[in-house]
């Protein structure tokens, strides 16, 4: 794989998997730093950048899917929209600093767009959350690998 297709498949991996589609970016960005070949610098700010990113489109589509809650339609259960709120009249927009976690990592992006959390503090949050879980996964595998 050349250095510029790698960068893709890893932007394009990260910025699925901060979205509802299943994608595990750690495993490419592991693979990749393992291959010794590209810059582990431009690696982990390819990867963040692209994570980054598909949490400002979950952000995004929480602004917009928020006039539609009382729709039959609505993606998320009233009931479940509660729990949410109420865990961000609890913590916060630090919270957000979670958003590196599976599972819970994706909705909380989308819910603080609902809840109209300003974009300049979430994008900062999320950088730092995400920008950490890449370097962690960077030092398991400087640290795994032989020298």
């Amino acid at each position: 794989m050349t250095g510029s297709a790698a960068y893709l498949s890893l932007f394009g991996a990260a910025f699925l998997a901060a979205t509802i589609f299943p994608a595990q970016s750690e495993i490419l960005l592991a693979y990749l730093l393992g291959q010794r070949t590209l810059d582990w610098t431009m690696l982990l700010l390819v990867a963040t950048a692209g994570n980054v990113l598909g949490s400002v489109l979950n952000w995004a589509l929480g602004r917009f899917l928020e006039r539609f809650r009382d729709r039959k339609w609505f993606p998320v259960r009233p009931a479940a929209l509660e729990r949410a709120e109420r865990w961000y009249a609890r913590w916060g927009k630090w919270s957000l600093l979670l958003s590196w976690v599976p599972v819970i990592g994706d909705p909380l992006t989308v819910i603080a767009g609902m809840l109209k959390v300003r974009l300049l503090p979430f994008f900062l949050l999320v950088l730092l959350a995400k920008a950490g879980r890449y370097l962690v996964v960077a030092l398991a595998v400087a640290g795994i690998r032989p020298a």
